[in-house]
């Protein structure tokens, strides 16, 4: 069967969808999110049209430091002269990331069909655990509840033992991946790949014929392994952010 691979614009909606702020309001030709502390993705500020003056980013900066946020801009594909403002204004680039999608019927047939994975609708307390030791605390758990549709948590194990956890949502045909962490004693085990097969045979059976995700770019191994996988880029996003004065 041909598999049509997304356009990156297609996997920003998946990424609003799939890891969703508290609200998104637009102002001018600006999007705004509110994050509640859910990270750099609920929390950014980006263009929904391209055409915008110093002035709405004016107003889009007085909006986000109203809200209490950072001054936080997400800068896509084909926002240059965005971007070009934003270094002008003293804002500085942070953590440029790729998006990758596949088809989910490639990572089903990794799926281990067993123990080793389990899936659960809702973040378990251990699940908690491994990732408050990745850096990802309880404002992002709320993220995974906030968001609607077909979702799952999902907990690696390996000889019995929780040794990793992932959370998965759709956005109608496509799946995306949050927060996958392997606890550090139980990497190159083979457990993401068994975790990665898990995840693309639950998104087929909730319809997403595609698979997709965000990595940090700088992360080699991560795409490393995504490349390996059948996964292709697809587009990128970097953040511009501005320290308070």
């Amino acid at each position: 069967m041909t598999w049509n691979a997304p356009t990156a614009h297609r996997l920003y909606e998946v990424n609003d969808t799939s890891w969703p702020p508290i609200e998104m309001v637009k102002l001018g030709p600006f999007t705004l999110r509110r994050g509640g502390g859910g990270g750099q993705r609920v929390s950014s500020t980006s263009l929904w049209k391209v055409e915008f003056t110093e002035t709405d980013i004016d107003a889009a900066e007085s909006a986000m430091e109203a809200a209490g946020q950072p001054l936080l801009f997400m800068v896509r594909d084909n926002d240059q002269a965005l971007d070009a403002a934003l270094k002008n204004r003293g804002y500085f680039v942070k953590d440029p990331v790729t998006l990758f999608a596949g088809r989910s019927v490639h990572l089903a047939e990794l799926d281990p069909k067993g123990l080793s994975v389990i899936d659960v609708s809702e973040p378990m307390a251990v699940m908690a655990e491994i990732w408050e030791i990745g850096g990802i605390g309880s404002d992002r758990l709320d993220v995974m509840r906030r968001a609607i549709g077909a979702k799952a948590c999902f907990l690696g194990r390996i000889d019995d033992q929780p040794a990793g956890a992932a959370y998965v949502a759709c956005d109608k045909d496509i799946a995306m991946l949050h927060a996958l962490e392997i606890l550090p004693d139980y990497r190159r085990e083979g457990l993401a790949l068994q975790m990665m097969g898990a995840m693309g045979a639950w998104a087929l059976r909730n319809g997403a014929a595609t698979f997709s995700l965000v990595v940090l770019t700088e992360n080699d191994a991560a795409c490393g392994l995504y490349e390996k996988l059948g996964m292709v880029k697809i587009g990128q996003y970097h953040y511009r952010k501005k320290e308070a004065l």
